[in-house]
């Protein structure tokens, strides 16, 4: 799997004119689910992003977790993420998971994070979305668990 995480002070997606997703400070999490992913790959991207330190405490340090913090997540299914450009002009998406599987990660994925505790708001899985964000910092972490052996 790969996400990329980035911290806002405010981010919301709309579909259709309607806002369908809206949080104030926290993470807009961009997850992009690879055909050879599972279960495991999803435990271990909540638990990071869970325990991820980037908000700043007294001292002005990158020291708190989403919890310390009170943040949210807006988590927004992503296949493009797994886009191979080394060819040509037009990417391809061959290593991106089947529709079925993409989405069954991706919701397994929000449920870890709330069942961790966090509150969860997302877009919708496969539909046109416009998604806006403050980004904060910026900040922007990138978890890619094919390289990090997970």
């Amino acid at each position: 799997m790969r996400i990329v995480v980035q911290r806002v002070s405010a981010a919301s997606v709309v579909i259709d004119g309607q806002t369908v997703g809206a949080i104030q400070r926290g993470f807009m999490i961009l997850v992009g689910v690879g055909a050879e992913d599972s279960q495991a790959n999803v435990d271990y991207l909540v638990h990071k992003v869970a325990k991820l330190r980037v908000f700043s405490d007294p001292a002005g340090k990158m020291n708190l977790d989403l919890a310390a913090v009170n943040g949210a997540v807006l988590s927004i299914s992503q296949f493009t993420l797994y886009a191979d450009t080394a060819h040509g002009n037009r990417p391809g998406f061959s290593a991106a998971a089947p529709p079925a599987l993409g989405e069954q990660l991706y919701n397994a994925f929000n449920t870890g994070l709330r069942n961790a505790g966090i509150h969860v708001e997302t877009g919708e899985f496969g539909a046109d979305m416009a998604v806006h964000l403050i980004n904060d910092g910026p900040v922007t972490i990138i978890y890619d668990t094919e390289k990090e052996g997970r």
